[in-house]
């Protein structure tokens, strides 16, 4: 895929000075990432298999049963049950419950998952659920479950993916910026209402935040023109560091708030 960005005087992908400059357009094509999104796509298959799953749950014996087993509820991860804490985002509570949140997956999953890779994408999308559910965790009482939690943490790594490449995408990325972030406070707003967990969209938004300023692609122009190509200069180190780190935070913070309410016996 090709896509125009702003061409920049003090890049070293810049053409020459001299004779012929006055004829280079303001604006050059640049090769992106143009990988198949299967972690997009794999997630929103599982994703339905599951609510099929709950359906038919419900259908045959009257009760959601995969909704039973893996829903946050706080008396049950204080238990032990800590797999509450990563299971909701694959359950859904209605039709249009999963329709919205895999409609989002579908706009923001396939372009997020060519720049950060199929790996740093998963890592992101299960990373975010896992905040968003801590978080939830900490500061609701009532059950939950639901995406959301993953798609708020989308939203903030597609934020922060603009603003630390803003020198590439130019008025590209600040239009962007400020449709997500638009996006995200109508939502959060939204959230506002009974019956959402208006933490657990915090949560997902604050850790996706996280892994993507420490952990998500910082892109550099490369090649001579006019072959030019975005590339990831991020090292893999910093990557993992991210995703360790993101991870600790949360996850002492369950750990605690676990200790404290007197779990685990």
């Amino acid at each position: 895929m090709n896509q125009k960005y702003p061409s920049s005087p003090n890049s070293s992908s810049s053409p020459p000075q001299g004779i012929g400059q006055e004829a280079i357009p303001r604006q050059v094509s640049i090769s992106s990432p143009t990988a198949t999104p299967a972690v997009t796509y794999t997630l929103m298959g599982i994703t339905i298999i599951v609510f099929i799953l709950q359906m038919a749950s419900e259908s045959i014996i009257g009760v959601d049963y995969p909704a039973l087993l893996g829903m946050k509820v706080n008396e049950l991860i204080i238990q032990g049950q800590l797999w509450r804490l990563i299971t909701p985002v694959l359950l859904h509570g209605s039709f249009l419950h999963i329709a919205f949140n895999m409609y989002a997956l579908f706009v923001f999953g396939p372009g997020l998952e060519r720049h950060f890779g199929h790996g740093r994408f998963l890592a992101l999308y299960l990373l975010s659920g896992f905040a968003g559910n801590v978080f939830s965790f900490l500061f609701s009482t009532a059950p939950s479950l639901g995406a959301s939690t993953a798609i708020f943490g989308l939203l903030g790594a597609q934020g922060v993916f603009f603003y630390r490449n803003r020198e590439i995408y130019g008025k590209i990325g600040q239009r962007a910026l400020i449709n997500i972030i638009t996006v995200a406070a109508i939502n959060l707003v939204i959230g506002l209402s009974p019956g959402i967990d208006n933490w657990g969209h915090i949560g997902g938004l604050i850790g996706g935040t996280l892994f993507t300023w420490f952990g998500g692609p910082l892109m550099r122009v490369e090649g001579i023109y006019p072959a030019l190509r975005l590339v990831d200069e991020r090292e893999t180190g910093e990557v993992i560091l991210a995703g360790v780190g993101d991870f600790t935070l949360f996850a002492s913070l369950a750990a605690i708030n676990i200790y404290y309410l007197g779990g685990f016996g």
